[in-house]
């Protein structure tokens, strides 16, 4: 199909979405069968284009038109209430779609040959999200990494090794501060980048199971229950607030264009973000050597992770009647060279086993974790997205009050809670 000709039907099948209308049909004249192919990234607008017309091509009697929408949590929760779910559908992988996957609206893949193909590590993050009850409703293609970007040419200007302890990270910051060099770029004016280091940070202390604990204790959370804000987290948010004091003076009013310029142009040497920040700091400077490494938390530096979400995971309707055509489109998707094409342009990693990374030093540098299964995913997808929980985070960095910080999120926590997590009966 012609780019112009592709470009029309993607307009046609957005405005079709708009209408609530799924834009799929079979053409019995043309024996041609149309795929409604729902796409959250706007950014990957065009590689999902090039991708299609390379199906469309070995897929003759198939025609995919990809609906591409702003707002993509709120158009899919339409289109399922008006029974329109869409073929093919590609969502972040995070607190929304878990509860839809636990709704049972989408497809079980527990027994498609193409499950097996992926990352059993993947898989488990996508698991702790939810499903529905004994099923696999997600797929995951690319993942993200979130650590800590390093400049390195300046750690080996500077003699410095990556860290592989807490300890042996605080060193580092003091000795660049020694060399006049800003440890970290601090971007606090944009509440968002205080999320990465909480998540990568805090991952470690909410592992077996805390936010099922959290769920079961429901309006209960406080100080004093199993599980709680309060309990499991204050050395976390200490050692955050212990990095935060190690950016540049007038953090407090960058954002995060202001830290992507600073790294970029070294005037600091790491910055607490995940590998899609990349892009910004190489488009002001290509040349850049930056890496990443995860965020040495525990004393015995075997036992470090690497925080990562599934940044794309592939689904599909539970009942669609092209259920043969749609399978075919997905198996495609997850084709070593496809998937790999996709990854490259994102700057992601590949979910599926075999499939070679670009030579992006920053992907190389994660890769070994993700050969060896060491990942975990984000914990603030486990938070409803009625709690604060980033104003409460970055109110914590300003003021230091992590008691305060963590007892708010216990409250809000309690009054989500009663509102609509269910109470369980022994």
């Amino acid at each position: 199909m012609r780019t112009g000709t592709k470009r029309a039907a993607l307009a046609a099948g957005i405005l079709s979405l708009a209408l609530g209308v799924s834009g799929c049909a079979t053409s019995p004249s043309e024996q041609v069968t149309t795929l409604s192919f729902f796409q959250y990234k706007g950014e990957a607008l065009e590689d999902f284009e090039a991708i299609i017309d390379q199906f469309e091509a070995e897929n003759p009697d198939i025609r995919v038109v990809q609906n591409q929408v702003a707002d993509s949590e709120s158009a899919i929760r339409t289109l399922l209430v008006k029974d329109r779910t869409p073929d093919v559908i590609t969502l972040n992988a995070n607190g929304n779609f878990g509860a839809l996957s636990r709704a049972g609206v989408f497809y079980d893949f527990s027994d498609e040959p193409v499950l097996d193909t992926i990352r059993p590590a993947v898989q488990e993050i996508l698991a702790e999200l939810g499903s529905a009850e004994g099923e696999v409703n997600g797929l995951g293609y690319v993942n993200n990494a979130n650590g800590i970007i390093y400049n390195r040419a300046i750690f080996e200007e500077q003699g410095l090794d990556v860290p592989e302890t807490w300890g042996e990270l605080l060193a580092v910051c003091e000795q660049l501060e020694a060399a006049g060099i800003t440890p970290f770029a601090g971007t606090l004016a944009d509440s968002w980048t205080v999320m990465p280091a909480w998540n990568a940070i805090g991952a470690y202390y909410t592992q077996d199971g805390f936010f099922d604990r959290l769920r079961a204790e429901g309006a209960d959370v406080g100080a004093d229950s199993s599980a709680s804000f309060q309990q499991a987290l204050p050395e976390a948010m200490e050692r955050q607030l212990e990095l935060f004091e190690y950016t540049q003076d007038g953090a407090r009013g960058a954002n995060y264009d202001d830290g992507s310029a600073l790294f970029a142009n070294g005037e600091a040497a790491m910055l607490m973000q995940g590998i899609w920040a990349l892009s910004p700091v190489k488009a002001i400077n290509p040349d850049i050597d930056a890496a990443i490494f995860p965020y040495p938390v525990p004393e015995n530096p075997d036992d470090r992770v690497l925080v990562s979400g599934v940044d794309l995971v592939v689904t599909m309707a539970k009942n669609s009647p092209r259920h043969e055509e749609a399978m075919r489109f997905v198996e495609f998707l997850f084709r070593p060279d496809i998937v790999e094409q996709y990854a490259a342009s994102q700057t992601m990693i590949p979910a599926v086993e075999g499939a070679e990374l670009s030579d992006d030093p920053a992907l190389q540098s994660v890769a070994p974790y993700f050969d060896a299964g060491r990942i975990t995913g984000f914990i603030d997808h486990q938070v409803p997205p009625a709690i604060p929980l980033t104003n409460v985070v970055q109110q914590a960095v300003f003021d230091g009050d992590v008691d305060q910080a963590l007892g708010t999120l216990d409250s809000e926590w309690r009054k989500v809670a009663a509102r609509t997590i269910p109470v369980t009966e022994d």
